[in-house]
């Protein structure tokens, strides 16, 4: 049970929690060795955490996971003391693979229904759990495992080998499988699906590499026999590699392998080139998508196509494009959004509305921009509920959400924000809410946001938009002649506002500012003796962040959308992305080759608009805010200062 001066100070709306619990060091210690994989130390710190603490059960939890697999009895007494909990789902996969290595199928199938979220390993565990007692009811899922460019477990080879051997893997789908690998640049997941094939038809392990290596080299004058399968295969992911490198090398090189390659294949070819093309913003995109057709494109390149289509204004190829991917595709909301605007500009208006209005309805980018695409149309008015301090109590007490808060004291972050996660995943909206206020309270803002963000029918925009540090920010946007409703929506992206927040690339505090960015900033304002660990001071980090948002917006056009996007992905690439004519700034977002920048601008302003609201500005379009991009001055233009360095992304599965 959740400690009882810890509500005491959540009635009062205390953020902190005051002194540590009998236990807690013991707590940590045990964590320690947890993650250290010492188990004689975690057995022995152990004893010092009290049967009532409220993190005993994690303290239990840690050592069965450095126990033996083999203890079968203590695993399931367990699962059956904590049914539900965060620790019996994470332990109870673990344990299971245990029994899936051990071929230990009826206990496997006993207790696998009972885990929520399998991964790709228990999927093949189960289906050859199901194999071996005679089961085969599930035989296309089973097969549909195998249609994957990414590496899949070990636990899957001997599943596939079982569907090969069956006649249920044939070579048409073992080629499908190399493809979709060489496709997502996995060279390694394509040598070994080959192997699956009579050796006569697998192409050389060697052909992978130097088709990686020195595509056209490869592609003129290397050991290809076109009159094999898998040298062909081999020639299309070396067309591949070469498009992403440079288009006229690439298409010339597609015009020598032309007549070599079959209809199907040759129609594959052109939709790699084209698919690069269109993510370099070059006016043959279009045309090379048409060489390709339908049936050779991917829902991945069937998206580019869209964009090279949004780029060119040619909304009939919008719209076909866009209908020609997969429902799943199809129905996400840009796609939605750009269909009804691609029937609103043929005219159709009767038929773009009904879109436009079921995403007005919706709460995000795509909602805003079709929101203004209708004007002032009569809704239903957006509920702002309060919650109040009962039903944050109420929400203390619960047993998964008293760990998280224990774990989040402790210091423990990791822990406690997948504690927090699994317990509010079936919450109720007003649950929702009143565990986002606690998070609040707590300063916890990340799951504040996220919490709140969950709704689903009632809403506290207060809570999805908070607004922490803000007289650092409004000072800071005030020297910079920023508008604050967009530093604090950047900001709420780059961070949720967590100050000690660390990227993968070492960018740090609440702007997510780069080490030789802030070393730049630090010298274009005089700071001597500087050191990047001063990004984790608020004020310091929110003034650096300003003043460099200001620079790149400066530095291109004072154009708000290229700064958004020159913030994430640098200058260069910004300003690179821009066309030779204006452009909707829409259009230039939708068309951003790296999907992580496509997706930040596209929050980013959307959260400024709500800020705006919040902080009771002049209303204001979502339109107006993203204005237009103006056009390129030469294609050299760059804007000075440091750039970033993001990788461009292969297409999904």
């Amino acid at each position: 049970m959740i400690r009882v001066f810890w509500l005491a100070l959540l009635w009062m709306g205390v953020a902190s929690f005051g002194a540590a619990a009998p236990g807690d060091n013991a707590v940590l210690q045990a964590q320690q060795a947890f993650a250290a994989r010492k188990p004689a130390t975690l057995e022995q710190v152990a004893r010092g955490v009290p049967a009532d603490h409220v993190l005993a059960p994690y303290v239990e939890y840690w050592r069965l996971m450095l126990a033996s697999r083999s203890e079968d009895a203590r695993f399931s007494d367990f699962l059956a003391r904590h049914p539900g909990s965060r620790m019996a789902e994470a332990l109870r996969a673990d344990w299971l693979k245990s029994l899936g290595a051990r071929e230990a199928w009826p206990a496997y199938l006993a207790e696998y229904p009972r885990l929520v979220k399998p991964d790709a390993a228990h999927q093949c565990y189960a289906y050859r759990a199901e194999w071996a007692s005679g089961n085969r009811s599930h035989l296309r899922e089973t097969v549909a495992l195998w249609f994957t460019g990414r590496d899949m477990p070990s636990a899957c080879t001997p599943l596939f080998e079982q569907l090969i051997g069956a006649g249920l893997i044939g070579q048409e789908d073992i080629w499908r499988r190399i493809r979709l690998a060489l496709e997502a640049g996995n060279t390694g997941v394509a040598r070994t699906a080959a192997n699956a094939l009579p050796a006569g038809l697998r192409p050389a392990a060697a052909l992978f590499d130097r088709a990686s290596r020195d595509p056209g080299r490869l592609l003129k004058s290397g050991p290809l026999d076109s009159g094999k399968r898998g040298d062909r295969e081999i020639a299309l992911y070396a067309l591949d590699r070469l498009a992403r490198r440079s288009s006229s090398e690439a298409v010339q090189a597609l015009r020598k392998w032309a007549p070599r390659f079959a209809a199907e294949e040759l129609q594959a070819a052109w939709a790699h080139l084209a698919t690069w093309a269109a993510r370099r913003h070059e006016a043959v995109a279009l045309g090379w998508f048409q060489q390709a057709g339908v049936a050779a494109t991917n829902d991945f390149q069937r998206e580019w196509r869209a964009r090279a289509a949004l780029r060119a204004g040619n909304w009939p190829a919008v719209q076909r494009a866009i209908e020609g991917m997969g429902e799943a595709t199809r129905t996400l909301p840009v796609w939605r959004y750009w269909r009804a605007r691609a029937l609103q500009a043929a005219g159709q208006r009767a038929a773009a509305n009904p879109l436009f209005l079921a995403l007005a309805r919706e709460h995000h980018y795509y909602g805003q921009l079709a929101q203004e695409e209708l004007g002032p149309v009569m809704q239903a008015p957006v509920v702002n509920i309060k919650t109040g301090g009962d039903d944050v109590a109420a929400i203390a007490r619960q047993p998964g959400i008293a760990r998280a808060l224990a774990l989040y004291q402790l210091g423990l972050r990791s822990d406690a924000s997948q504690e927090w996660n699994w317990t509010v995943q079936a919450f109720s909206d007003a649950q929702l809410l009143a565990a986002a206020e606690l998070a609040r309270r707590m300063e916890w803002y990340d799951r504040a946001i996220n919490t709140a963000e969950r709704t689903r029918e009632l809403h506290d925009f207060e809570l999805r938009f908070l607004a922490p540090y803000r007289e650092l920010a409004q000072k800071a946007a005030r020297e910079n002649g920023l508008d604050e409703a967009w530093v604090f929506g950047l900001m709420r992206q780059e961070s949720r506002f967590i100050n000690v927040a660390r990227s993968g690339v070492g960018a740090s505090g609440l702007m997510q500012i780069m080490p030789a960015t802030a070393r730049w900033i630090a010298k274009r304002l005089g700071i001597k003796r500087f050191h990047p660990r001063e990004m984790q001071d608020p004020a310091k980090n929110i003034q650096f962040g300003a003043y460099y948002l200001k620079h790149v917006q400066t530095s291109l056009d004072d154009s708000p959308v290229l700064a958004t996007a020159a913030y994430n992905a640098g200058p260069g690439r910004a300003q690179r992305w821009r066309d030779s004519r204006p452009m909707e700034a829409a259009v230039y977002i939708e068309s951003i080759p790296f999907s992580e920048t496509r997706d930040y601008v596209k929050k980013v302003m959307s959260n400024a608009m709500y800020y705006a609201a919040r902080f009771g500005q002049p209303s204001a379009l979502l339109t107006e805010r993203l204005g237009t991009v103006p056009p390129r001055k030469t294609p050299a233009d760059s804007a000075p200062g440091p750039d970033a360095a993001l990788e461009i992304e292969r297409p999904g599965d």
